[in-house]
């Protein structure tokens, strides 16, 4: 199946994005590597005008395959609508660095780090699973302090990234938090707060189903079956208008309302995006604003990012909750900093630290399965991957290699953004959890 046959399917959310990306890197017997494919050398969307075979457009191409996608991921607000999530007009609050040598030599310490990656007995330097994963950016912070910033590929310091499924661990947040402040009772059943949800099987799930992705909806994200849940959704979703005698939904609620049931509430936890988005319209529909306008409010003007974010929209203006915001590297981290001192920053306290406690507790292990083995024996909540390593530590993931991962025993936050050929991580974890464990036990080290 081809992924560029039709506009909708250019234009479609992330996951579908994804589609495009993992056939046509799962064809390829050896995909360039991350400095051959760097977009840079390349040459993509380069001269005035770039030469034709270098020109990366939509609908017309297939703009998030490899090795295009090594552009596409930092320049997503040129192929699809967006709404902001505004910072405001307040001045940043300063990341703290180390000195500019003590920086300098962290950097060598690190990169020269070894690990053993999973199911390996060939040892890896840190700086080498950072190429092996087409890394974007990297950003270290170890007890509130930037130790580790290195930029790649499209990305600057001044750039901004798509985190795909990172996306849902704000909404999750967002939720979390509403749920600890009172305004919003996970015990509740949808249809007592989205009453036009009607017969979709989402209709009996409680709001904590939803956040813990244990309801029994039906959806398929099997790319490779054209009949898939996965198109029906993006051709509901895209923002171009839809074709001649199409009678599908229209936008990502449309969808949700008709939604068929499979299996039982609450039963076992199963990653369907939909979810994502069923509790953005949730919030959405408590707050009486978008999910967003509760990003700015509740998270980004109060943390004191540098700059705004964005999020696509559907044709009807809808943010796509479960996978399309873009934001910068070092706001991440502040985020995961936020996190880390549970709802703290600059002395301020920005949700009770209960939120937190929550999610890095993590759900029901019972329910996890075995579907993300190299994940272990983790679990999900609040649209938030828990570990249950020997640090506590817990992440928001996405595909292609993006990851907020946070180390309390460490005091470690990291963020990686990147831009890997496949969208399954199951590909990128026996790399990167060994490293980010190689890195953490590292800085513990230092402190001794």
């Amino acid at each position: 199946m081809s992924c560029s046959t039709s506009n909708w399917r250019s234009l479609a959310a992330f996951a579908a994005m994804s589609c495009c990306l993992s056939i046509e890197a799962t064809a390829q017997n050896a995909p360039l590597s991350a400095q051959d494919s760097d977009p840079k050398r390349m040459g993509w969307m380069q001269w005035f005008p770039p030469p034709a075979d270098k020109v990366i457009t939509q609908p017309d191409s297939v703009y998030f395959s490899f090795p295009r996608l090594r552009w596409s991921v930092c320049h997503l607000r040129e192929f699809l609508p967006t709404e902001e999530i505004s910072r405001g007009i307040g001045a940043p609050t300063p990341l703290r660095y180390p000195s500019p040598s003590q920086f300098a030599e962290l950097r060598a310490q690190i990169d020269a780090l070894t690990f053993m990656p999973q199911k390996s007995d060939e040892p890896m330097t840190w700086e080498e699973s950072l190429y092996a994963n087409y890394t974007d950016g990297m950003l270290i912070l170890h007890k509130g302090e930037v130790v580790y910033e290195r930029y790649f590929g499209c990305l600057e310091e001044d750039g901004k990234h798509a985190i795909m499924s990172m996306t849902k661990s704000f909404t999750g947040l967002l939720a979390e938090i509403m749920v600890v402040e009172g305004t919003l009772d996970d015990t509740a059943l949808v249809r007592d707060i989205i009453p036009e949800i009607g017969d979709s099987a989402f209709a009996t799930a409680t709001v904590r189903e939803v956040m813990d992705m244990t309801t029994g909806v039906q959806y398929s994200e099997d790319y490779s079956d054209p009949n898939a849940d996965i198109w029906l959704y993006s051709r509901a979703a895209s923002p171009l208008p839809k074709p001649e005698g199409y009678e599908g939904p229209d936008g990502y609620w449309e969808y949700l309302q008709q939604v068929p049931p499979d299996g039982n509430h609450g039963d076992a936890f199963h990653y369907k995006t939909i979810n994502s988005d069923m509790l953005g319209w949730i919030i959405s529909r408590i707050a009486g604003k978008s999910v967003t306008e509760l990003a700015s409010e509740r998270l980004w003007r109060r943390l004191g990012v540098e700059q705004d974010a964005y999020q696509t929209v559907d044709g009807k203006g809808v943010p796509f909750a479960g996978g399309g915001i873009t934001a910068g590297l070092r706001d991440l981290g502040r985020l995961g900093q936020l996190m880390l001192d549970k709802g703290q920053a600059h002395g301020d306290r920005l949700f009770p630290a209960e939120v937190v406690d929550n999610i890095s507790a993590g759900g029901d292990r019972a329910k996890f399965g075995t579907g993300f083995p190299t994940v272990g024996a983790g679990s999900y909540t609040s649209q938030w991957w828990v570990f249950h390593n020997a640090h506590g530590a817990y992440a928001a993931r996405g595909v292609h290699g993006q990851t907020i991962y946070v180390d309390p025993t460490a005091e470690m936050v990291l963020v990686r953004l990147a831009s890997f050929p496949q969208a399954q991580n199951g590909l990128i974890d026996p790399t990167s959890l060994p490293a980010y464990q190689a890195v953490a036990e590292f800085l513990m080290a230092r402190d001794e």
